[in-house]
């Protein structure tokens, strides 16, 4: 697939915005593993080829483990991931998939039990970046690194 578009050239000030809001992200406290399985997790869902190879890659050196990252897009049938990951993994999907319906208060209300004030702002906050990364790789046709 030829990249159609790259948006660090075309607009630098744009792609400088993307990245304050990563900036953000690795400033909040938020968990660099649990960070990169939302990332991958909405990257699956959005099927964006590009991050799901970077963030499984990324996660990866971070110590995840890949039967973990296999089983990711089953994460419900599985024992592997903790109540917070569970809950968080749940927000990432109703947050990705918001077209078809608003967040349930279930999902919301479950990773609100699990996450301080702060870290429900850093995760949604990261659900909103890897979206918009995701909709930038998939339309410019980002080659896979």
């Amino acid at each position: 697939m030829m990249s159609r578009f790259n948006l660090a050239k075309a607009d630098p000030e744009a792609y400088k915005a993307m990245l304050g809001l990563e900036n953000y992200l690795a400033a909040s406290g938020l968990d660099k593993r649990l960070y990169e399985l939302v990332k991958t997790r909405a990257s699956q869902i959005n099927g964006c080829a590009y991050c799901i190879n970077m963030h499984v890659r990324d996660a990866m050196k971070l110590g995840e483990t890949a039967q973990r990252l296999f089983l990711l897009d089953a994460w419900r049938e599985t024992d592997l991931f903790t109540a917070k990951e569970r809950a968080v993994l749940a927000l990432t999907e109703a947050m990705t998939l918001i077209a078809g319906s608003p967040v349930p208060d279930e999902v919301y209300d479950a990773a609100a039990a699990q996450l301080t004030a702060k870290e429900m702002a850093a995760v949604i906050m990261a659900v909103v970046a890897i979206n918009g990364w995701n909709r930038i790789a998939i339309t410019s046709h980002t080659p896979l690194d």
